[in-house]
């Protein structure tokens, strides 16, 4: 029988796993050895080998609940962004982890909200978290929507070199669905080196983003909700009217996100992009009102093997102050 190398993903209670290589018979398994094998989107696989890895950006409840006890490695952030985030850190978390500021580990000197700080500022906070360059980090948020933040600060590390870095998939409000334990107790992890490299194929400035406009040399897709890119949406306090780049197309966030909070299928991802006419061969950033939920584009183009999409760090909110009106789209009715 001829035999072909692939990688496909396994399902395991709302996480997704990418497997070891596997070996896949063109034709189907006979059923009285069906059980041995496994079927992926290309057709049923036996594993060369039985010991399955967690996908490098999502890991779920069961096993960051293992890792805890057996990965002295392993640093666990709460990355929520809110006002009340550090409040409701002191009072529960998930055991070991330490809370991630994203209003402390930002550019102080930028009249934009969280753009990226230098990477001596990265490097000395995340240090003084317990990380160093061994680390394995797992990020999650407290949202009831399952992920709105972690994907940011996992976009964070990447951009500044570490690739060790993974997402806990549903967030807190699903490790608490599965009974798992939370604390109010603080790990003591003593201060550690850090040496954040920036990678700039992963990190996009206004100044590209307008050139773009003209050359169309990268794809540009909008993560917020189709009300704000349109632009009949304003929302209150915010100093900006809601609107888009021109040339960007809109797919917003929480359409990556299942019910439950769990990121969903690859094959829902890929007909999503394909629906909005993206092409994940192509070049491609994401952007949104304050480079916080683009970050869920470049998550799910992650995930379908596309690890080099940018993200536009000032996204709408420098846009609106900077562009040229007609590089603003705005939509009334």
């Amino acid at each position: 029988m001829k035999m072909i190398n692939m990688k496909f993903w396994i399902r395991t209670k709302g996480t997704f796993h990418r497997s070891m290589i596997y070996a896949t018979p063109i034709s189907p398994p006979s059923a009285c050895n069906k059980s041995q094998y496994k079927h992926g989107r290309a057709g049923w696989a036996i594993p060369i080998m039985e010991k399955q890895v967690y996908c490098r950006a999502l890991v779920s409840a069961n096993w960051l609940s293992g890792a805890l006890k057996s990965r002295p490695n392993l640093r666990v952030l709460d990355a929520t962004y809110d006002k009340d985030a550090q409040k409701q850190f002191s009072q529960r978390h998930i055991p070991k982890a330490r809370f991630f500021d994203l209003d402390q580990c930002k550019d102080q000197t930028s009249p934009y909200e969280v753009m990226l700080p230098s990477e001596r500022h990265f490097a000395q906070y995340v240090g003084s978290l317990g990380i160093n360059n061994d680390s394995h980090v797992v990020v999650y948020d407290t949202d009831k929507m399952g992920m709105i933040s972690s994907p940011r600060v996992w976009w964070m590390f990447r951009v500044f070199g570490h690739k060790n870095v993974s997402i806990l998939d549903g967030g807190l409000q699903n490790w608490l669905k599965q009974g798992l334990l939370v604390t109010p107790e603080n790990p003591q992890y003593g201060p550690e080196t850090f040496r954040a490299k920036l990678d700039p194929s992963l990190l996009k400035r206004f100044e590209e983003i307008q050139d773009n406009i003209s050359s169309k040399c990268f794809q540009l897709v909008d993560a917020r909700s189709a009300g704000r890119f349109r632009g009949p949406e304003p929302k209150p306090g915010e100093g900006i009217e809601p609107g888009h780049i021109s040339g960007a197309v809109n797919l917003p966030f929480s359409s990556f996100l299942t019910n439950e909070g769990y990121e969903k299928s690859p094959e829902e991802i890929q007909r999503m992009f394909q629906e909005k006419g993206v092409d994940l061969n192509k070049p491609m950033t994401a952007t949104c009102r304050r480079g916080v939920t683009a970050c869920h584009v470049a998550l799910a183009s992650f995930i379908l093997g596309k690890e080099n999409t940018a993200v536009y760090d000032g996204s709408w909110s420098e846009w609106f102050h900077r562009a040229k009106p007609e590089y603003k789209v705005f939509e009334k009715n």
